[in-house]
């Protein structure tokens, strides 16, 4: 007997709020983390604009010693240990004490697209410069695919697997995945899941080399990233970091916790770059049979699905992905779920973008309320001939969310599609 699910912690580290009630807020408003940056333009970038997270130095020194920061310098690790200790506290689990022993029921799989770009940078050019010695004692630390998941599981003491995946855009909901999958089989109590991303210049320019980035609204950041509009002209590149602490149903009630929403199930495929799939484009039959697998996997109907959590990043594709959620679904017209994406208001946050977008849906459903489309003044017409208007949310709609399904699609041909219900 496989064991039932839950989501007792969040944590968020996004370019529009730092922490989930500062996240909350902005997704209410409708608030945009996407600015102009200089050090973009300084580097010739043709879009010189993203979503960044603002953390102080005053909030960084809540996470970590002055001893571990010193030569610290990695993006991707402070925004992964910050959500995922976030998302630890608010689920009232302590970390294990320094002579204890390991929590050997709790695990972490939390997931990145890159290791630091900063910190990498920092080691050639000691490298070139004939200075190996002064890499420091902490270099393979920061650098190492694992390095998230590393310390989160120090930090908190995780006896149980810790380890990073990495799936491209598809990473933080896949991560959901593998921590459920732990626990229904009965392998561990607890799983840490989330993923993170470092942003800026090094990890950006690829993206503006490809030309995938809209390069006319530096001087209008905001106006930039437009999911399903019909006007949509490439991706805001973003960052940051998401986090939900997953829990075993009895271990939650016995133990008096908060539940935000149980995990019913979930898919993971490809497409094997095949067909209309390749490295960068989805295959749209590997889409709809993953979103198909997932359905299964929760042991629901498809009627059932109230919302849905779009990856949606404000490309050409993006009329692509709502023909394969409708015939994935079966639904059209005012049959069509609500749908939504995040990527308005953040960029698209790559390897975090699913982990975040997920702690957004939880927060959706436990506060009754839907998120507008920023930017969705026009909706695609493709889009138009499949879902009624009031289904593609231009302004934020108060309403009881029961069951909601959260999808990623990520370079490499690669799906992953995880499926929430809120708490009777």
């Amino acid at each position: 007997m496989r064991n039932r699910v839950v989501i007792t912690g969040l944590g968020v580290v996004a370019p529009n709020g730092v922490g989930v009630p500062e996240f909350l807020k902005a997704i209410k408003a409708g608030t945009s983390g996407i600015t102009f940056h200089q050090e973009l333009k300084d580097a010739n970038f043709s879009c010189q604009i993203g979503g960044i997270p603002t953390i102080s130095e005053e909030k960084i020194n809540q996470y970590f010693t002055q001893l571990q920061l010193k030569n610290f310098n990695s993006n991707n690790i402070l925004y992964g240990v910050i959500a995922g200790m976030d998302a630890l506290k608010d689920a009232n689990i302590e970390p294990a004490a320094k002579d204890a022993e390991p929590l050997w029921d709790v695990g972490v799989i939390f997931g990145s697209g890159n290791s630091s770009a900063e910190k990498f940078r920092e080691s050639f050019y000691k490298i070139d410069a004939k200075n190996v010695r002064r890499l420091g004692s902490n270099t393979v630390s920061q650098t190492m695919a694992s390095s998230v998941s590393a310390y989160l599981g120090g930090k908190i003491g995780a006896g149980n697997q810790v380890t990073s995946n990495a799936s491209a855009c598809a990473t933080g909901t896949e991560a959901i995945l593998m921590g459920y999958e732990q626990i229904a089989s009965g392998r561990a109590t607890k799983m840490l899941c989330g993923s993170s991303n470092d942003g800026g210049p090094y990890v950006w320019g690829g993206f503006d080399a490809m030309r995938i980035l809209p390069y006319q609204f530096n001087q209008n950041p905001t106006a930039a990233s437009k999911p399903m509009s019909a006007d949509a002209t490439g991706f805001v590149p973003g960052c940051g970091a998401g986090a939900l602490m997953l829990e075993s149903l009895e271990s939650a009630e016995k133990r008096g916790a908060q539940i935000y929403a149980e995990v019913l199930g979930g898919a993971v495929n490809s497409g094997g770059q095949r067909g209309v799939g390749s490295m960068t484009a989805p295959n749209s039959t590997a889409v709809k049979k993953c979103i198909v697998a997932a359905i299964h996997s929760a042991g629901i109907n498809a009627s059932e699905i109230d919302y849905i959590n779009g990856h949606l990043t404000a490309t050409t594709k993006d009329a692509v992905e709502v023909e394969n959620w409708s015939k994935a679904l079966n639904r059209k017209g005012s049959d069509f779920p609500y749908i939504n994406s995040l990527k308005g208001m953040t960029g698209h946050c790559l390897a975090a973008s699913g982990s975040i977008e997920a702690v957004s849906t939880i927060l959706q459903m436990n506060k009754h309320f839907l998120f507008s489309n920023s930017n969705c003044e026009n909706i695609h017409p493709e889009i138009e001939k499949l879902v009624a208007s009031e289904k593609v949310l231009r302004k934020i709609k108060n309403i009881e969310i029961k069951t909601a399904i959260k999808a990623s699609f990520g370079f490499g041909d690669v799906n992953s599609c995880v499926i929430f219900r809120r708490k009777n």
